[in-house]
C-alpha cells in the first residue's frame, strides 16, 4: 500500500471546515508599532505570505490598491491574505516612509517593536506575516478577496483578541520553549477567525470553489481527493463514494468546481507535488507513487503538461525562502 501524502484528520462532515482545518501556516513575524500622528508606512508584497494588522490603540487608515479605503479601529483586525503591497497610515494625508527604512528594535527573531511618526495622537498596532504551506490553505487563500476584516467584535470577543495579542507577545519576547509553536497555533486562529466571518458574511462565497464544498455531494467528492490524492480514483467511483450516478455526478462536479473532477484530480496532485519538490529533496520516484503514479515518467508526464517544465527543472531551480523577516 503506497505511503499517504497527507496528515490523517478526523473525518468531517464540513468539507469547507477541512479546508480550514489544513490551513497550516508557519513562518509567524510579529511587529507591536506605538505609531504617533501623522505617520504613514509602506508595506512591500510579501510572494505566498499573509499580513494582518490589529488596531489595539488609536485608529488608521489601510489602502490597498484597487480596493477602497478601510478605516481600521480600536479592536479592528484587517487581513491582507495575498501578501499584497498595501500603505497604512494615520490620516489620508500624511506622507509614507517604505517599511525597511524605519528603525525598529529587534526583541527577537521573531518580534520586533516599532516607533515612529510625529508627537500626535497614539495609534497602537500589532502586524503579523504568516506562509501558509498546505495545497488546501492555498486553493482557500486564492478565492479570497484582497482584505478581509472584522471591525465590530462584540464586547467578549474584542477581550479575547486582546488577550491572544498579549500572549502572543509575551511569547515572543520570553522566547520560552515551544513558543514559536504557540505563536503560529495562536495566528491560525486569529486568521482563521477572519476568514470564517467572511465565509459566513459575503455572498462571494457561495460561489465557484468555496460553494462546491458546501454542496453534500461534490463537497464530500473533493474531500476525498484532498485527503487520498494517491488513490486509483476515476469518475465512476468517486460517483460511487458520494452515492450518485456517474453521469449526475460529472455534470455536478464540472458545474460547480469549473473543471471536470479528472482534471480537478490532477491539478491537485501536481500542486502537491510542486509544494513537496520545494521543500525536500525525496526521489521522484517516490513521490510519483506517493501520488498514486505507477511509473515515474508517467508522473512527469502529468507534471510538465501542467506546468509546462519537469519537476526536475522545479527542484534544481527552487529557492526554498528563509522565515519572513520585516525589518533588516
Amino acid at each position: 500500500m503506497n505511503q499517504r501524502t497527507n496528515t490523517r484528520i478526523p473525518d468531517l462532515t464540513d468539507p469547507l471546515g477541512e479546508a480550514l482545518h489544513l490551513l497550516r501556516l508557519n513562518g509567524t513575524f510579529y511587529c507591536r508599532s506605538e505609531l504617533t500622528a501623522p505617520w504613514g508606512i509602506e508595506l512591500p508584497p510579501f510572494e505566498g505570505r499573509m499580513m494582518f494588522h490589529v488596531v489595539t490603540a488609536g485608529e488608521c487608515r489601510l489602502e490597498v490598491e484597487g480596493e477602497a479605503p478601510h478605516q481600521l479601529r480600536q479592536g479592528s483586525l484587517a487581513l491582507v491574505p495575498h501578501g499584497n503591497g498595501h500603505v497604512i497610515r494615520s490620516q489620508p494625508s500624511d506622507k509614507t516612509m517604505p517599511l525597511f527604512d524605519i528603525p525598529v528594535e529587534r526583541v527577537s527573531d521573531r518580534y520586533e517593536i516599532m516607533r515612529h511618526g510625529g508627537d500626535g495622537e497614539l495609534t497602537h498596532l500589532t502586524c503579523g506575516v504568516v506562509r501558509f504551506d498546505h495545497v488546501a490553505g492555498q486553493q482557500l487563500i486564492e478565492h479570497l478577496p484582497k482584505v478581509l476584516m472584522i471591525d465590530s467584535w462584540a464586547d467578549e470577543e474584542e477581550s479575547w483578541l486582546h488577550s491572544t495579542l498579549r500572549f502572543i507577545a509575551q511569547e515572543a519576547r520570553a522566547l520560552r520553549p515551544g513558543g514559536e509553536t504557540v505563536i503560529t497555533h495562536l495566528a491560525d486562529i486569529l486568521i482563521i477567525q477572519v476568514i470564517r466571518s467572511w465565509l459566513d458574511a459575503s455572498p462571494e462565497a457561495n460561489r465557484g470553489w468555496l460553494a462546491a464544498l458546501r454542496d453534500k455531494q461534490v463537497g464530500k467528492a473533493l474531500a476525498a481527493i484532498h485527503r487520498e490524492p494517491d488513490r486509483h480514483w476515476t469518475v465512476a467511483s468517486l460517483a460511487k463514494e458520494v452515492g450518485m450516478s456517474r453521469s449526475g455526478f460529472s455534470a455536478r462536479f464540472t458545474d460547480l468546481v469549473g473543471d471536470s473532477a479528472m482534471r480537478y484530480l490532477t491539478q491537485w496532485r501536481m500542486q502537491m507535488a510542486r509544494a513537496q519538490l520545494l521543500e525536500n529533496t525525496e526521489p521522484l520516484s517516490l513521490l510519483a507513487k506517493r501520488l498514486g503514479y505507477q511509473s515515474e515518467a508517467a508522473f512527469c508526464r502529468a507534471f510538465k503538461r501542467v506546468f509546462g517544465v519537469s519537476p526536475g527543472s522545479v527542484r534544481n531551480s527552487a529557492d526554498v525562502a528563509n522565515e519572513p523577516v520585516m525589518n533588516s
